[in-house]
């Protein structure tokens, strides 16, 4: 799995140092592909963007330890079957621990952006997304024992969330720049698809919160960025934040997520620059829960999504002949996991993009 995105980079590797000198704008004038709002513009100015990320999670951990799926089974808690306050309702069918367990998951997603500024100081920014989630499953025979029944896959696909944001320039030198922005709740959160119970039956519920194309909520997008740099070398750094909005509709919020990132890029050549970004990641916990969402899965308890995440990538950004289009391509792996679990870990996110500035 990971060969082919392997390739891809050192292909467009390849490509940037092969290209000519030229009086382009600096291909490190933005950020590595994978930092959103990372830049301003000036008056009158537009961008256009599209991005296609792809993000590959694999096997499951609980805290920082490792965990096979028939540990889970024997030892993970069902929230469902415990008695309240925790279980919202009764629950007398329910096994006493999880039954069904993740194996991998794969998310696809087609970003679109624009930007535009009317003025020096600020920078409207829009983004849409459309994205595709996969995820296998084994499902473990009667109320206790590992004995594996069988495996199933869901699938959703759809619109998600979209985000309107100003990006607000502090001070005249253009290098700091606030962000506050809205998320807007168009992604669905009622997706649905067949599923294999431990009683080997094959119902359609309403899937759990990962598979679910958005948040539900209008969720506040706060943040503040720095760039710089000098000679052949680059740098920056970010911190940004989601704050969830009230419960939506379903009764349930997820939980805040806050991102604090920096990075270094190298001039190859006029037109091409190499990139290093480090990249530490938090999300709560969901607050509330679901009612229709209630199976012996640990992505269905609230109580399992937390994580505290610390990721590498490697990029290369590349300007175009006349200047207006800007290629990059980022690969993104984990350093270090702690989740909440157990849940599926992240195994390893690339991100392609396209820019176009006129």
């Amino acid at each position: 799995m990971k060969f082919l995105p392997a390739c891809a980079f050192a292909l467009a590797v390849s490509f940037a140092v092969c290209v000519a000198a030229h009086a382009d704008p600096r291909p490190d004038s933005h950020a590595p592909i994978g930092v959103m709002g990372d830049h301003v513009h000036r008056q009158g100015e537009w961008m256009f963007s599209y991005r296609y990320m792809h993000m590959s999670m694999r096997d499951n951990r609980d805290g920082t330890d490792d965990l096979r799926p028939a540990e889970i089974v024997s030892t993970a808690a069902n929230p469902f079957a415990l008695a309240p306050p925790r279980a919202r309702e009764p629950a007398p069918m329910m096994p006493p621990t999880l039954r069904v367990v993740p194996l991998n998951m794969t998310m696809s997603m087609h970003m679109f952006g624009a930007m535009y500024a009317p003025s020096d100081r600020v920078t409207l920014m829009g983004m849409a997304h459309h994205t595709r989630k996969e995820m296998d499953h084994v499902t473990y025979a009667g109320p206790t024992g590992t004995t594996a029944l069988g495996r199933f896959t869901t699938e959703t696909s759809g619109l998600g969330d979209i985000s309107l944001a100003a990006l607000i320039a502090i001070g005249a030198s253009g290098h700091w720049h606030g962000t506050l922005g809205v998320s807007i709740p168009t992604g669905d959160i009622e997706k649905r698809d067949q599923i294999l119970t431990p009683m080997n039956t094959r119902p359609n519920p309403r899937l759990p919160y990962p598979m679910q194309l958005g948040s539900g909520s209008f969720d506040l997008i706060l943040g503040l960025t720095h760039s710089d740099g000098t000679g052949k070398w680059g740098w920056g750094g970010q911190w940004r934040s989601v704050v969830r909005g009230d419960d939506n509709d379903e009764d349930y919020r997820l939980g805040d997520e806050h991102t604090v990132q920096g990075w270094a890029s190298y001039l190859l050549t006029p037109r091409t620059s190499l990139s290093a970004r480090l990249s530490v990641f938090e999300r709560g916990n969901i607050d509330g829960r679901d009612p229709a969402i209630r199976a012996p899965v640990q992505t269905a308890d609230p109580d399992r999504h937390a994580a505290t995440r610390a990721d590498a990538a490697l990029g290369v950004n590349v300007v175009l002949p006349g200047g207006r289009n800007r290629i990059a391509l980022e690969w993104l792996q984990p350093l270090y996991q702690d989740l909440e679990g157990p849940q599926l870990k992240n195994d390893w996110t690339i991100t392609l993009g396209w820019q176009f500035t006129r």
